[in-house]
């Protein structure tokens, strides 16, 4: 008499199907794959970026060097990156006999004589205070991520509060109006915005998680960060319909 229970007789597994082996094996080798690009384009791109801007510096400082100042005259070899040492001591010595008297002096009398120039005095003054803006710190550009619905209702924008209104704009309003900047995706350009502080949402984001979402086209999405709430969006888009 048989002892085995046919009821409880357990099933021999099923053969392994050599297509669907094959299939796993591919699937592992494009998501090592993936992973590889993942790992080696930010890595790669930061290295040709680096690398094109010091080349450009070099390309374009190197030659007003003079032969007997030159490291590379005396080397067998050249020296990457010696443009980028010289304009970085030249700025550094610039700033610093600026900030003398007779630095400020040519500085004064310089900038007097470009102040009479008609369409050159435009793009100086222009540019400096941009450059003043930025470096010195002096105002809160850039300093607020926020939302405005634009360039229609229901539609929201990313933007960047760059600062409050000029006062002849203030004036034809009775509510305090800001500079708000839409940049394209990727920042090519970008619009210029006036419009009431009331209209804007302002988010809990840094500047430069508001940039890698404009840059990326929305595709990287900093983590950690709490997003707006439905109900601000909202209450904004009432605000703005009152």
């Amino acid at each position: 008499m048989d002892s085995r229970d046919d009821s409880v007789e357990e099933a021999a597994p099923a053969p392994r199907h050599p297509r669907r082996e094959g299939i796993g094996l591919m699937g592992r080798l494009r998501a090592y794959f993936l992973a590889g690009v993942l790992v080696a384009a930010p890595i790669a791109i930061t290295a040709y970026l680096g690398w094109w801007f010091l080349t450009f510096i070099d390309g374009t400082v190197r030659p007003l060097i003079p032969a007997g100042y030159n490291p590379e005259e005396y080397l067998p070899f050249s020296l990457p990156g010696i443009g980028v040492v010289v304009l970085i001591l030249l700025l550094t010595l610039i700033g610093a006999f600026t900030a003398g008297y007779v630095g400020r002096l040519l500085l004064r009398t310089g900038e007097g004589v470009v102040g009479r120039m008609p369409v050159v005095r435009s793009v100086y003054g222009a540019t400096k205070q941009i450059v003043e803006t930025i470096l010195a710190n002096k105002s809160t550009a850039f300093r607020e991520v926020v939302m405005v619905e634009y360039p229609r209702h229901g539609l929201w924008s990313l933007g960047f509060i760059t600062g409050p209104a000029h006062p002849e704009v203030q004036r034809v309003s009775s509510e305090e109006m800001v500079n708000v900047f839409i940049p394209c995706a990727p920042p090519t350009a970008g619009y210029l915005v006036i419009m009431a502080r009331r209209e804007v949402v302002v988010l809990d984001m840094p500047v430069e998680d508001g940039l890698k979402l404009v840059v990326s086209g929305g595709i990287v999405s900093p983590p950690d960060r709490r997003p707006v709430g439905i109900a601000d969006v909202a209450a904004a888009a009432e605000r703005r319909r009152a």
